[in-house]
């Protein structure tokens, strides 16, 4: 284990945290950044190392995973003044986990391989409970050589490690699935509201759902009606899991890479308004599921 070179994970928020703990577990040397320090102390009680700039982490370990909240985020943290690419040695793989625009991974790739490095996208689905248990999917896009050497960390964090194709089909395959899930957890959200007002009991809606054509896996593993499942953010006033914010960004993705492509994308275009107006009601930092909250609030809708 002592043998395992040093990797630098740059973002330790709610996903970056216990993906970057999963190293550490399985014996990688971690140095680690976050621009809110108090995220490092964990990681310095752990025996990472800590830096003060993506440039510093850079300098020190060849291998980097970027964990980061949105597009101008991992643009800074790339491309910045105290950037990656300051010090990026050559041969070095970078591997962006963020859910960022996919023509922003290829900005990215181009800038990275200028630079005698490598770069791949590496979204994940699976939440911040699949980040602690280790078991999320990544959907990886990048050169498919690299894919090994990308994997070898990956299965660190993930019990599926799956390879799309060129840079941005990673974050294409992530978009897809979250304005699906989007759309479902409505979809669920809706049946259930109606059929409670229908006089049903809302355990027994469920269950026949999740017997029936309708289930999905917005009803049979992430319900979101309170008191119908245990160890799930509804049974939790809506804490933890996927928060509202990021699937309304996650969303938007969605609509621009819709209108890049001149895809028709109906329902996509209204589950982004829903969760846009789901986060400027007070929900933002509420798991998404909470759009059947939101839903039986909005008598207007």
């Amino acid at each position: 284990m002592a043998s395992k070179t040093p990797v630098g994970f740059i973002g330790l928020g709610n996903m970056g945290n216990p993906m970057a703990k999963n190293l550490v577990k399985h014996g990688y040397p971690v140095i680690a950044y976050d621009v809110f320090p108090e995220a490092c102390k964990e990681f310095q009680d752990l025996g990472a190392q800590v830096t003060d700039s993506p440039a510093d982490v850079a300098e020190r370990a060849d291998r980097i995973i970027t964990m980061l909240p949105s597009s101008p985020n991992a643009i800074e943290v790339y491309t910045g003044a105290n950037g990656i690419l300051k010090k990026v040695k050559k041969g070095s793989l970078l591997i962006d986990s963020s859910t960022i625009d996919p023509a922003v991974s290829k900005e990215l790739a181009k800038a990275v391989e200028k630079m005698g490095a490598v770069f791949m996208d590496a979204p994940v689905s699976g939440g911040v409970g699949a980040a602690r248990a280790g078991n999320l999917t990544f959907m990886v896009g990048g050169v498919e050589q690299e894919f090994d050497a990308a994997k070898e960390l990956l299965t660190c964090m993930g019990s599926n490690v799956v390879y799309c194709g060129e840079v941005g089909t990673g974050q294409a395959a992530k978009i897809c699935n979250n304005m699906l899930l989007a759309i479902s957890m409505i979809g669920t959200a809706e049946a259930m509201n109606l059929g409670i007002r229908l006089g049903l009991d809302p355990k027994l809606l469920a269950k026949i759902l999740n017997m029936s054509s309708g289930r999905c896996w917005s009803s049979d593993t992430y319900n979101p009606v309170p008191g119908v499942m245990e160890g799930v953010p509804s049974a939790n006033n809506y804490q933890g899991g996927f928060g509202a914010t990021l699937m309304a960004k996650d969303l938007g993705l969605a609509q621009i890479s819709a209108t890049n492509t001149k895809t028709p994308v109906p329902l996509g275009s209204q589950a982004h308004q829903i969760y846009r107006m789901m986060c400027a009601k007070g929900y933002a930092l509420k798991d998404f599921s909470a759009v059947f909250q939101f839903l039986r609030e909005e008598e207007t809708l």
